[in-house]
């Protein structure tokens, strides 16, 4: 099961344990919790065997947009992969902020921003991956990371993002120390993008917050770097 599932059983099998202790005080059939634990279990089971763990992305998600700051999170994490995808010449192919507009799409997961990857396909067909083009997308995929961090002074999400660059790593078959220093440096990368071109970011975060579509944030981005190289 994906992390996400494990987590809904979990938390809701400690909520159908307290039921089963406090049933006789609330007068709750003992049937019930098993019944429920039963169901869950089972729901759970179909949606990472047909759904590849759809629902509890979406139910998840359901409760994660309740928070406004999670919102925000997701939001700044997002524009933070944009930007610097623009500015390294990979192109975003689209952009979700929630597993909904995600599902709609019929794209995996609790949605983001997508990227071309054809290039870095290509090059790992072959076994063989330039340094310099590894370097941008990692520094792509720690971006997000980078804009919380610049936000809100630490990192909350980007689990996907690392686990993206452990996959490639280990394709790569190299030293997973080296991938660790590797993800730490992009950071830094990523963080002085997003220093740099502070103005361009903080608008883009207001138009995806609009639902922009994505070539006319691109089009914002030309113009804000556009304009940040002739103040500069």
């Amino acid at each position: 099961m994906g992390q996400l599932t494990l987590n809904l059983v979990a938390i809701t099998i400690f909520l159908v344990t307290m039921t089963t202790l406090l049933g006789p005080l609330l007068h709750i059939p003992q049937a019930v919790p098993v019944v429920a634990i039963a169901t869950i279990l089972s729901i759970a089971t179909l949606d990472q065997a047909s759904w590849n763990g759809t629902l509890g992305n979406l139910l998840v998600d359901s409760f994660s947009r309740l928070s406004g700051e999670a919102r925000q999170r997701v939001l700044h994490h997002e524009a933070g992969h944009f930007l610097v995808a623009y500015l390294l010449d990979i192109p975003v192919t689209d952009y979700t902020l929630n597993a909904w507009d995600a599902w709609k799409k019929g794209l995996p997961g609790l949605g983001g921003v997508q990227f071309d990857t054809a290039a870095l396909d290509d090059f790992l067909a072959t076994g063989q991956l330039p340094v310099p083009l590894l370097n941008r997308y990692c520094t792509v995929w720690m971006a997000g990371i980078a804009a919380e961090k610049k936000v809100y002074g630490q990192a909350q999400g980007g689990q996907d993002d690392r686990q993206k660059f452990l996959i490639l790593w280990q394709q790569l078959q190299r030293p997973l120390q080296e991938g660790q220093m590797r993800q730490r440096w992009a950071v830094i990368q990523a963080q002085n993008l997003l220093e740099t071109h502070a103005a361009a970011y903080e608008a883009l975060v207001t138009a995806m917050e609009a639902g922009t579509p994505v070539q006319d944030c691109v089009t914002l981005l030309q113009s804000r770097v556009t304009a940040e190289a002739t103040e500069g």
